[in-house]
């Protein structure tokens, strides 16, 4: 099929990724001139990608270099990585809108130093399939059949294998090599400095090194990473664990046609260094389908072919569908198995224009796949697949070993660190809020200022405490994005097994505080003085330790109902809507005593930390003072407020209220625990898919 003339892209010799700890098959299998490679038994099996027969699709561009036809530029080496396999592997979805099997009795296999693709039209079972063979299969999905890794069946275990998802989910504020560090720091164990190493590999072996020291998300004077470098990121992230095996869903997703070679180019050549590579496609131009070694070919979750690329042309032309001259492979077979296309014909009816141009397939596309089915299960090449998988598990290789990870509290530092960095850089967390707390402290406090200390200054003094507190939680919801972000790249982390629910909670946590204190501190010391409060050093620090306490307790609220919605609009009408409840029943526009039981007393008023905030700093101004009524008489301060305001005459209660913000701020946090660890957006979502937005982590079936 190749020709004498024809070219083929073969990757030149650059300097790859080590895998020095990666297993090998054995001395006894080595690769030769021609790619393929041979055991003590003799038989043969395509392990290279250096084989013209399995990855050399005739490239037309003739910025492509191939090798000479002798093939004199190979040399023997030995192939190191794993062998998946899977066997008559089918996977059913326990789902309201689309139960069923989505994978039918696939089978194939990856092997070390090549790709494989799995090809197919929207909804055909690709990402279904990938996530099969990487054992990542959510709650709701079953799978039927085996999985062999190196001759073994068992489940790929931790850090010998990376999982690259459709959607790329990077910290902006970050520079491509931090992100990298950080994310080594994160998987690895070990001390820190033996990890750089890792890092720079990763990053020359993604050709990111004139990208290493730019921030991905830019700011005001450079511009954010490019889509195409973006999605070098991500695998680069993967590849600080130097993994055996790399699975990519949908790699080339949202890149042009140049990024979409180069990274494709750049995927080759990590292969040749014996790292098993297998993806998910849709579609894909002639350069880049010539890189493939092999293909898995679905449709409506079977399988129409699976081996290697030439061989699927010339499947499709003895099904009767042979490939036109100047189009791209992939375009003819997804014009010949996608039922779309059934569709454009049928709204081109009544046009004048030839039909034929609408697809290179002749019969109806339900019945080209049927036949293309058919064909393939009776073909040589299916047998040859089947024999093939008999030989990789009838001997067992290597048994992949857990590479180990770093400990609990060293990923809680780490991801403190790396939340404080991210914070101090990124001005949607705190810097906004910083700002925007300072004018709202400015303007209450001008406002109120000179109010004096008289019986008659009561109720403006506790309105422009409870105004202080009301506004300073409401303008919190510009904190929102952050958040969302946070959560979105904690997904991530944990669906990949880099971190932890009680790591990451933790980590924001120690990192938020003292962003949280500055605020606080900030904001409160010019509310403080412009109105005028008690002039001694305890109660301004009872003052300033129950607002941060109150943003401490908001930011665990703003965290649980971004994780709900992750959407900013969403989050941002349930946070106003949430603080609009609590100021109506914090007791200052009608006494907590006075608010009809049901509902709004019990448990609005409870659960509102609006309350015991402004419970409490009533209590610090007004316990233990008194007001002048007439020359001679004197009345408590806690009876000149109780006419407008509930609060105790006890010396403790302020530090009551206190506490029952440190609870709230520990209980809200409690509650997002046990929503990260359940993942109850996952569950809810199945059975609410219009209410619930997936996250990048849960994107829908392909």
């Amino acid at each position: 099929a190749g020709g004498a003339g024809r070219r083929y892209y073969f990757p030149r010799p650059g300097r790859p990724v080590s895998f020095e700890d990666s297993p090998d098959w054995g001395d006894d299998i080595t690769v030769d001139a021609a790619g393929a490679a041979h055991d003590s038994s003799s038989s043969s099996i395509h392990l290279a990608s250096a084989s013209a027969a399995s990855s050399a699709y005739p490239s037309p561009s003739p910025s492509l270099p191939g090798p000479s036809a002798s093939g004199s530029g190979f040399r023997e080496r030995k192939v190191a990585g794993a062998a998946l396999v899977w066997k008559e592997l089918s996977v059913s979805v326990r789902d309201g809108r689309r139960p069923g099997r989505v994978v039918r009795g696939s089978s194939g296999y990856a092997l070390p130093g090549t790709l494989t693709v799995v090809m197919g039209p929207a909804r055909s079972g690709k990402s279904t399939l990938l996530r099969a063979i990487s054992g990542r299969l959510r709650g709701a999905e079953r799978m039927y059949g085996e999985v062999f890794v190196n001759g073994v069946k068992s489940p790929l275990p931790y850090g010998s294998y990376g999982y690259v998802d459709r959607d790329d989910v990077l910290i902006e504020s970050l520079t491509v090599r931090e992100m990298l560090y950080y994310s080594a720091l994160l998987q690895l164990p070990g001390v820190f400095s033996s990890k750089k190493s890792f890092v720079e590999d990763a990053i020359a072996a993604m050709s990111l090194g004139d990208y290493a020291d730019k921030l991905i998300g830019g700011h005001c004077f450079t511009k954010r990473l490019p889509t195409g470098e973006r999605r070098r990121v991500s695998i680069a992230r993967e590849l600080v664990m130097r993994p055996h095996v790399l699975f990519i869903d949908e790699p080339l997703y949202h890149l042009d046609s140049v990024s979409a070679l180069l990274l494709m180019v750049t995927l080759k050549k990590l292969a040749s260094t014996g790292c098993t590579v297998i993806f998910t496609m849709y579609q894909s131009s002639t350069e880049v389908f010539g890189l493939f070694d092999r293909i898995c070919l679905l449709s409506n979750g079977n399988t129409l072919f699976f081996g290697e690329t030439l061989a699927c042309l010339q499947h499709f032309s003895n099904a009767g569908f042979p490939c036109p001259i100047m189009q791209s492979p992939s375009d003819h077979f997804l014009r010949a198995i996608n039922t779309d296309f059934d569709r454009i014909i049928a709204m081109c009816k009544n046009l004048q224009d030839d039909q034929g141009d609408f697809s290179s397939v002749s019969m109806d596309t339900a019945v080209a796949i049927r036949t293309l089915e058919a064909t393939y299960k009776s073909s040589a090449e299916a047998a040859s697949v089947e024999s093939m998988i008999a030989k990789l598990i009838e001997k067992e290789g290597p048994y992949l070993k857990s590479k180990g990870r770093a400990r609990d509290a060293a990923r809680i530092g780490i991801l403190t660190w790396r939340s404080l960095l991210i914070m101090s850089r990124d001005w949607k967390y705190f810097w906004s809020r910083l700002v925007l707390y300072m004018l709202l402290a400015l303007s209450i406090g001008t406002i109120f200022i000179d109010i004096g200390h008289s019986l008659s200054s009561v109720v403006v003094r506790i309105s422009a405490m409870f105004v202080f507190v009301s506004f300073l939680i409401l303008l919190s919801v510009c904190g929102v994005p952050a958040h969302i972000d946070e959560i979105k790249i904690y997904s991530h982390e944990d669906s990949n097994r880099h971190s932890g629910t009680l790591v990451f909670l933790l980590g924001h946590f120690l990192a938020s505080i003292p962003f949280l204190f500055l605020v606080s501190i900030s904001s409160s010391l010019v509310f403080y003085f412009l109105i005028g409060l008690r002039n001694e050093f305890s109660f301004l620090m009872y003052f300033i330790i129950t607002i941060f306490m109150c943003l401490l307790a908001n930011e665990a609220l703003m965290m649980i109902v971004a994780y709900i919605w992750l959407e900013t609009y969403k989050c941002t009408l349930t946070l106003i809507c949430l603080y609009v409840i609590m100021m109506l029943v914090a007791g200052y526009f009608r006494i907590r005593d006075a608010i009809p039981a049901a509902v709004w007393d019990y448990p609005l008023s409870y659960i509102s930390f609006h309350t015991y905030a402004v419970q409490g700093l009533v209590e610090n101004e007004y316990v233990d003072t008194s007001f002048a009524v007439g020359a001679t008489r004197t009345i408590p301060g806690v009876q000149a407020v109780r006419g407008s305001y509930g609060i105790s005459s006890s010396a403790g209660a302020k530090w009551m209220n206190l506490l029952v913000l440190l609870l709230m701020a520990i209980g809200y946090r409690v509650v997002l625990y046990v929503l990260l660890r359940l993942d109850v957006r996952r569950h809810v979502r199945l059975g609410r898919r219009s209410c619930w937005p997936s996250i990048h982590t849960s994107a829908a079936p392909k």
